[in-house]
């Protein structure tokens, strides 16, 4: 029975979730859902950041207008 083969020898390829192509079991090991081109995507259409505020907690911020007015002292040097 030592060359039997076990069941989880098969590789089964997931299925992304957005396009329904197979990506790398390593891939969905770490917990990801999505191919890499759509993964890549989906991190490029989210756009915040986190800001700490003085004396305070810190306060997500998704437009840039309010980012600015938080610190009208900065001049960006480019």
């Amino acid at each position: 029975m030592k060359n039997a083969v076990k069941s989880t020898e098969f590789k089964i390829k997931p299925i992304c979730t957005v396009c329904n192509d197979n990506f790398s079991p390593k891939r969905r090991a770490i917990g990801y859902r999505t191919c890499l081109p759509c993964g890549e995507e989906l991190a490029r259409a989210v756009n915040f950041t986190v800001a700490p505020m003085s004396k305070s907690n810190y306060m997500l911020i998704r437009d840039p207008a309010m980012l600015k007015q938080l610190n009208p002292k900065f001049i960006p040097t480019i």
